[in-house]
């Protein structure tokens, strides 16, 4: 048998000369910045905030850096679960054959995506969240716990006293990233051939088995990195949220840098935080596309 031929990335002479170009740019930015700009740089304050040694303990803690960042995942975890969920009810609204439920999630669509996430985020908690989370008794409901489920809970969703804030912030972000989410699910339905229907009828499937047995499978290629963009955006969009005081990795940033004042140090971890993160997103998204694709 013939030997398989490897294939690989190859850098060719212009290219390299771009990377060079690119390098030496990148270089001149970073030493006008050490040398150019009337600013005392501190960066030896800075892994303070990422990891820091607690003396009453004797070990080791997170910073508040990644006490955000910690938040920052959670939040963006249980957010992109329920904006999936709803995301997913509503685009097979829209693509459903009564005309009630397209008209219905076509006005969800519409006024959720027509409207500033800001505003979104002020109405839901001051409004809607607040009375919600009262009506309930959620803060009731936590303060009676025992502190062994405080602790517990604590791990999935930040600390229990903010909790009702929390929630608040999932829900936002899970409706408005929910509306698009069902775009790309309306899409990805109907980029699937009339001919796969078709046949799914001619099995004697009923509408809803066809959908779940056919449609769906093949739809879920062509919406995966849609929807790999968008869980990376509800990464990118749970900065939001910082102005209702949940502690995540921008509201923690702020803090730091109102109190220590180290504008540059700050804020350039805090990006680079932010990009590891939903590159990391990106490479195991890439591989489940992959794997989907082999299947």
């Amino acid at each position: 048998m013939p030997a398989q031929k490897k294939t690989g990335i190859r850098l060719t002479l212009p290219d390299i000369a771009i990377l060079a170009a690119l390098a030496g740019v990148a270089g001149y930015c970073l030493y006008r910045a050490a040398v150019g700009l009337n600013y005392h740089w501190r960066w030896e304050a800075v892994p303070q905030f990422l990891v820091r040694y607690d003396a009453a303990t004797g070990s080791w803690r997170p910073g508040l850096l990644a006490q955000g960042l910690f938040t920052t995942i959670r939040l963006s975890l249980w957010a992109g679960v329920l904006a999936t969920l709803a995301g997913l009810g509503v685009g097979l609204m829209r693509v459903s054959p009564r005309l009630f439920r397209r008209q219905l999630a076509g006005t969800y669509v519409g006024l959720i995506r027509n409207t500033p996430p800001l505003v979104l985020i002020f109405i839901f908690y001051f409004f809607v969240g607040d009375q919600i989370m009262q009506l309930l008794g959620v803060a009731d409901a936590i303060h009676a716990l025992a502190p062994g489920s405080k602790d517990a809970l604590s791990w999935l969703f930040g600390p229990m006293g903010r909790f009702p804030q929390f929630l608040s912030a999932v829900l936002t972000l899970a409706l408005f990233e929910g509306a698009y989410i069902a775009e790309i699910v309306r899409a990805g339905v109907e980029s699937v051939e009339k001919g796969q229907w078709e046949a799914a009828t001619g099995l004697g499937m009923s509408r809803a088995k066809a959908l779940r047995h056919v449609v769906l499978p093949q739809a879920l290629t062509r919406m995966l990195p849609a929807l790999a963009g968008q869980f990376i955006s509800i990464v990118k969009d749970s900065a939001i949220v910082s102005v209702i005081s949940i502690e995540e990795l921008t509201f923690q940033g702020q803090q730091i840098m109102t109190t220590t004042y180290l504008s540059f140090e700050v804020w350039i971890v805090v990006f680079v935080l932010y990009f590891v993160l939903t590159f990391l997103c990106s490479l195991a998204v890439r591989r489940l596309e992959v794997g989907l694709n082999r299947r």
